[in-house]
């Protein structure tokens, strides 16, 4: 996480991804960071939009996704996956022409067919994707020891391109991991309270592989 403007100081000790200042961007990024990072996400639905905002997000600053969410949100039908597995070419080119999401192509396909191939899945997001939580772990000093992916990002990588997901590269898997609390990243000094032991589902890992 990069390029961040800084927020107001409030005396309180965060990542060293979010900066201090008063521009709307940096008071976005700081909620985001205080409020939604690391905590623990469940719910299919929930889920799924995590998944596809952080293929979108790939290759881009994340704060872009952040200033766009909403109209994403809108653009697909709130990540309803009925709704947007039902998506069509007439779909796709409105969504092309949307500016107020990230207009790629591949990404809105891959988006798509990702809802298409969860729909027909046969097991649950929420319990598909934390399955792969690892043990609670003592929290990082510093960025520095914070990695871009792990075995368990890979050996979720791997089983969701097995059932058909694109753009769930093991990097963009451990984004979605540190983002939606199956592991917890912030840094050990930062104000955020840690949100407990982290949700395992080590019933999964037979069916899925592993």
């Amino acid at each position: 996480m990069t390029d961040v403007p800084d927020a107001p100081d409030d005396d309180r000790t965060r990542c060293g991804w979010v900066g201090a200042g008063s521009q709307p961007d940096a008071l976005l990024y700081r909620d985001y960071h205080d409020t939604e990072w690391g905590r623990p996400l469940h719910g299919t639905q929930a889920l799924y939009e995590r998944v596809s905002l952080e293929a979108f997000q790939s290759g881009l600053s994340w704060l872009i996704i952040l200033r766009k969410r909403e109209n994403f949100r809108s653009a697909f039908a709130g990540f309803d996956l009925e709704a947007v597995a039902r998506f069509g070419e007439k779909d796709i080119d409105r969504l092309l022409a949307d500016p107020g999401i990230v207009r790629n192509r591949a990404k809105i396909e891959a988006t798509i067919a990702n809802a298409r191939a969860i729909v027909e899945g046969d097991v649950d997001l929420d319990a598909l994707l934390w399955s792969f939580a690892p043990a609670q772990r003592a929290r990082p000093a510093d960025l520095s020891q914070v990695p871009a992916t792990t075995p368990e990002s890979v050996a979720m990588a791997k089983e969701l391109k097995r059932r058909g997901l694109r753009f769930v590269g093991p990097t963009t898997a451990y984004a979605l991991m540190q983002a939606t609390g199956m592991v917890d990243d912030h840094i050990a000094d930062c104000w955020v309270p840690a949100a407990g032991a982290s949700a395992s589902g080590g019933s999964l890992h037979a069916h899925c592989g592993r």
